[in-house]
Order: C-alpha cells, then sequence, then structure tokens
C-alpha cells in the first residue's frame, strides 16, 4: 500500500561522525604498524582519493585494484567505492562495496563501519528486487546490517574532543541515527514477513523518533499480520500514522475502515465511521494505546444478535451510552421477522406511507400508548421506472412476515390510527431523542389488513409473538 522510503529520514549517522580524511589515517596507520606497501601504491591511492568525479574515480580504484589486489590499503580502497557508487546511483554496488568495509570488522573502528551501514541501508530499498532469487538472502543480510548498526551507534562512545557536549546530548543526537537502523531493520522483516520480529524494531525506532509516521504505519501493518493478530495496537498505530500526515493518509484511512469493519463485521459498514473519527481523534492525542480502549469484536456483536429481541433493541438504543453503540453495530440493518404494535399516526407520501407505531411488551401497554417509538415506511407503488423483475416475480398477497419484502403493498393505506399492525422489516436508523427507530424494507401481514367493506373500522393485532 505504502512503500517505505528509508532515505526519507536522511542521512543522520554523517552528523555524528568527524573523522579525519582517509589519507591521513593511512598515514597514521603506516607509522604505526609501519605497512609493507609502496610509493606507487600510496600515489596511486592518493590519486582516486583527491579526484572528484566519480566516474574517473571509480576507474582510478580499478586500476588501483588490478595492479595491487593484495595492498594493505585495500579497506581504504573500499571505503571510497561505495560513496563513488552512490553518487552514481548504482545501489548494488554501493551495498557490494559497503558490506565489504563492514565485513572487516574490527581492523576497522565502529565510526567507518557505521558509514558504511548507513550508506547500504540508505540504498537497499532503490536496488532490491522482491522477485529477485536471491530476495529473502537479501533481506536478511539487510535486517543483519542494520541491526548491527543500531548497536554499533548504541555503544559509540562521545569523542573525547568533544569537550562541551553533554553525555546527555551525546545520546540525543544519536537518536535519528537509531531510529533509521531499527526502521531499516523493521521493514527487513516485513519483507521476510516475520511480523513478531518487525514489532520490536519499530517499537525500538520510534521510541527514537515518535514522530514518524511511517513507522507507526509500518508497526501497524505488523500487528495486524501478526499471528495472531493484534488488533488493537494494530488499529491504533495506523490511526497515529494517519494523524502524523503519513503520505497518501486518504488510502491508509480507509485500509483501516476496513480492517476495522472485517475485525467486528457489524450490521452496517457506516456505523464505523463513528468508531474511526473517535479512535483518530484519541490517538492524536497520546502515543501509546491506553489499555481501556477497545473495539468489539465480530463474537461480541454475534452475542448480542443471538441475545436481542425488538424490545431489548428499543431499551438498548433508549438508554444511550456505550450500550446503545454496542447494540446498534450488531443490529443496524438487522432483518426482524414480526413485529406488533398499534398505529399512532399515518402520514401518505409519494409511493409511501409512513405508519408512526408504538410497539410494547403487552397488549395493554400498546393499547394505552399515544407516542409513537416506530416509523415504518412502506411502499405503496413501485417506483419510477416500474417494480424490478424479483418485485414482479413474487404477488404480494404470497408474502409471509419474515421473507422478503415482494413489493409494493397499495392495500396497506385502508389502515389507519389506532389499527393495529403486524409486519416483518429491516431496521435502518434511530432517532434518540425523542427515540423513534426508522424501518426500511418493510412488508405488512396481509392478513391483518383490513378488506375495503371493513375499511373504516378499528383492527386490534395480537401481542402475541
Amino acid at each position: 500500500m505504502i512503500r517505505k522510503s528509508i532515505v526519507a529520514q536522511g542521512l543522520l549517522v554523517a552528523a555524528l561522525i568527524l573523522t579525519t580524511g582517509l589519507a591521513q589515517r593511512a598515514a597514521a596507520q603506516a607509522q604505526s604498524s609501519q605497512p609493507t606497501y609502496t610509493i606507487p601504491e600510496y600515489n596511486a591511492f592518493e590519486a582516486a582519493n583527491a579526484e572528484k568525479d566519480p566516474s574517473t574515480q571509480i576507474k582510478l580504484l580499478d586500476d588501483f585494484v588490478a595492479k595491487f589486489p593484495k595492498s594493505t590499503l585495500m579497506p581504504y580502497v573500499y571505503e571510497l567505492y561505495y560513496p563513488a557508487y552512490y553518487k552514481l546511483k548504482d545501489y548494488a554496488k554501493t551495498i557490494e562495496y559497503a558490506d565489504k568495509v563492514v565485513a572487516l570488522g574490527d581492523k576497522v573502528d565502529a565510526l567507518v563501519r557505521l558509514q558504511a551501514i548507513q550508506a547500504r541501508v540508505l540504498s537497499f530499498s532503490q536496488a532490491f528486487n522482491a522477485k529477485a532469487p536471491d530476495a529473502h538472502d537479501q533481506l536478511v543480510k539487510q535486517r543483519d546490517a542494520s541491526d548491527l548498526g543500531a548497536k554499533l551507534l548504541a555503544d559509540l562512545p562521545k569523542p573525547a574532543k568533544q569537550t562541551t557536549m553533554t553525555d546527555a546530548d551525546w545520546e540525543k543526537q544519536k537518536k535519528p541515527g537509531l531510529a533509521l537502523f531499527y526502521s531499516a531493520a523493521g521493514s527487513a522483516d516485513i519483507g521476510l514477513k516475520d511480523y513478531a520480529a518487525a514489532i520490536p524494531e519499530f517499537k525500538s525506532a520510534l521510541t527514537n523518533n515518535p514522530n514518524e509516521a511511517v513507522n507507526w504505519y509500518q508497526m501497524g501493518v505488523s500487528y495486524l499480520q501478526s499471528t495472531p493478530p493484534d488488533y488493537m495496537d494494530g488499529f491504533w498505530s495506523l490511526a497515529r500514522a494517519i494523524n502524523l500526515k503519513i503520505p497518501g493518509d486518504a488510502k491508509v484511512k480507509d485500509y483501516l475502515k476496513k480492517q476495522i469493519l472485517a475485525y467486528e463485521q457489524p450490521g452496517c459498514d457506516t456505523s464505523v465511521d463513528a468508531q474511526l473519527n473517535e479512535l483518530l481523534q484519541l490517538a492524536g492525542t497520546t502515543g501509546e494505546r491506553p489499555a481501556t480502549y477497545t473495539i468489539p469484536s465480530a463474537a461480541d456483536l454475534t452475542k448480542i444478535r443471538q441475545a436481542s429481541n425488538i424490545l431489548s433493541l428499543i431499551s438498548d438504543l433508549s438508554a444511550g451510552g456505550d450500550k446503545a453503540k454496542m447494540t446498534w453495530l450488531a443490529l443496524c440493518n438487522a432483518q426482524f421477522p414480526e413485529v406488533v404494535g398499534k398505529i399512532i399516526d399515518v402520514t401518505p407520501g409519494d409511493g409511501y406511507v409512513d405508519f408512526m407505531v408504538f410497539t410494547g411488551a403487552t397488549d395493554d401497554e400498546i393499547q394505552k400508548a399515544t407516542t409513537a417509538n416506530m416509523d415504518v415506511r412502506v411502499e405503496t407503488a413501485a417506483p419510477a421506472g416500474g417494480a424490478t423483475p424479483a418485485e414482479s416475480a413474487a404477488p404480494a398477497a404470497s408474502a409471509t412476515p419474515g421473507q422478503t419484502p415482494a413489493g409494493p403493498q397499495p392495500d396497506v393505506l385502508r389502515l389507519q390510527k389506532d389499527d393495529g399492525i403486524r409486519f416483518a422489516g429491516t431496521v435502518s436508523s434511530f432517532d434518540p431523542n425523542p427515540f423513534l427507530l426508522h424501518w426500511t424494507d418493510v412488508k405488512v401481514d396481509p392478513t391483518i389488513i383490513p378488506a375495503k367493506q371493513e375499511e373504516g373500522k378499528h383492527h386490534r393485532v395480537s401481542t402475541k409473538r
């Protein structure tokens, strides 16, 4: 979805590295260890070291290697190769020669290896081909090199000449570089599909740079792809990435919504919008997910559906609060096969009629009601363009409560105020105050609709379900 560019985090280790030039270090080593290189070797190395054009410099280095393949100056030659290739954007060669420097181990100091590791880390995303036969090995090497870079940098002592810098400032100066290395290791772990290993890498990266949106995103993906998934931390991490304005934040937000929908499987997709907005608001104020933050799973909502009926639905929604939210997540767009009540008012419309209805627990409660708690909309005519083939194929008289609505029911216009009503339908929305539950896809039981000769007479409907 979003390809991470480690380069975007910048050349950070270089700010820490205040070393002398290669020629000076080579000369110093010559004095201390009495190397066996010759004057022609040294002059050839100096010529390559002084060259500013990377293409010409690489040619001089190639000539040096061809003439002096066993020179003791070879480590310094490797140190010239990889920056030249980096300038030419030959990232594969950059990695090749950076690795040669790193492979020297303790033969070179930590600063030299850190520079080489940084170059290979920054080059990897440009050079890596996921379809290459050795892609797995490439990722392993990138992860291991990045972890080594983090260790070397974490252990790097403050230079003796930095007399005005406090130890705390020195450790603070390391943080961007540490974030870079940990992030690179985590990205390699994702490539290896080792999501459990990627999570602590991104945590370490964010400890050193808490506002890096891409790391939050990568960690969120790792949580969700782990076995088993950690949904709450995954959702939270993605929300943090969105709040920190990750590139392509609209796509990340859409991805997060889809993940929540898959986890919850609510009655209607739009009910997740409020949850998503609440999550984004919470995640914008803190980095760590509060232990109290959670959202219901599909299993939680299934339990609510199994334990609910129309009366408990109305009771829960009327009460408001978290209970109402949970109940509506579970039962939005739910179909009820049989609901009974008394018509409080009738409002005909163009091709439909709205019955304002009250339902309750007992017949006595229903008959005494004067205020509706349901808005039951029934289609009385086909929409413009005529009935759909499915509606035309199923006569209204053949339908029974609990079935998918078969089409318009013009006969329901004979129902009037104070009549009883029995219907099947889908709950589509509700108004919290004053409470009113809205129904669509309604099919009135045709057996309770009065015949024409009985029009004007009130008909009670039993509340027995």
